[in-house]
């Protein structure tokens, strides 16, 4: 009787062994799989108060936060603009800036009298995101924009027409009241949209007109008028360095709006993304998006 409980132990020890050796396969795959479950956006802390991420193939929304405020927009108001005026005149056309263009951007100028060509005043004017520059482009274009749309107000083409482009688009909660996005007063933005809606357009400029965002990921650039004369305009986005992939951005900020930013980066080969932050501080835009921009590259490299 003694052997055989002595039989009996030695059977379930050996029961036991064999299962404490098989059982680390089934473990480490447990812990394989319980890591790629974690989400990279989990350790996302915003000042922002609302943002977007946005795969831009399959138009999966990979982050959001108040993604449907109706938030100032101040400066990304220029991305519309751009959009309209490269419609409605060929870029090549030379423009002559007019008296008031005195102090166009910080650190550059568009004098009054010289001449530019319109590529060089937009890329000035959203590179260094110059309101003077908005309002050139903008009374440069409104004819040719009132003799497309002769639905639009003669004085007021250009901005009827961004608040047009927003419509097509379908963006709801976005609404222009002016061509900058400058405050109006101390009490009235220039401009209004969610962070949705920015995201949306963004993902149409990357795609419908690529090359006219182009100088907006780089540092700085230099153009030249017709003259001869050379302007540098410096990137207001001073995360454009630290964003892998970047292929168009935009800064924003008002009192009203505070601090924005947008930006279309690749988290992979030929496979945009767009992040944008509404309602940051001046300084915390850059880190709000820098945050969701390596969270978007984590979720695709931790997928592949």
């Amino acid at each position: 009787m003694g052997r055989a409980m002595l039989v009996i132990a030695a059977a379930i020890i050996l029961l036991i062994a064999f299962a404490a050796i098989s059982s680390p396969p089934e473990t480490t795959d447990q812990a394989a799989a319980a890591a790629l479950a974690v989400d990279p956006f989990d350790s996302v802390a915003l000042e922002a108060n609302a943002a977007i991420v946005i795969d831009i193939p399959s138009g999966t929304t990979l982050y959001e936060k108040n993604a449907d405020a109706q938030l100032p927009l101040a400066s990304l108001t220029k991305v519309a603009l751009a959009l309209v005026v490269a419609e409605a005149l060929p870029l090549d056309t030379v423009i002559t800036i007019p008296y008031y263009a005195s102090g166009a951007g910080s650190g550059a100028h568009l004098l009054k009298g010289e001449e530019w060509r319109l590529a060089d005043i937009i890329d000035f004017t959203l590179v260094e995101s110059s309101n003077n520059g908005a309002e050139i482009l903008a009374d440069a274009t409104n004819a040719a924009i009132h003799d497309l749309h002769p639905g639009s107000p003669a004085e007021h083409a250009t901005l009827w027409r961004m608040n047009d482009l927003a419509r097509t688009l379908g963006l709801p909660q976005m609404y222009f009241l002016n061509v900058s996005g400058l405050d109006l007063s101390t009490t009235q933005a220039g401009a209004f949209g969610s962070a949705r809606d920015v995201a949306k357009l963004f993902a149409y400029a990357a795609s419908a007109r690529p090359g006219l965002f182009a100088g907006t990921a780089q540092e700085g650039i230099t153009l030249t008028a017709l003259n001869g004369r050379e302007a540098l305009a410096s990137n207001t986005n001073v995360a454009q360095g630290a964003i892998p992939g970047l292929i168009m951005g935009k800064t924003g900020f008002t009192d009203l709006a505070g601090g924005n930013l947008a930006v279309v980066f690749d988290v992979g080969l030929s496979h945009p993304a767009v992040a944008v932050v509404l309602g940051s501080s001046e300084e915390d835009r850059f880190e709000d998006i820098r945050q969701l921009v390596e969270a978007a590259r984590l979720s695709f490299s931790d997928a592949e």
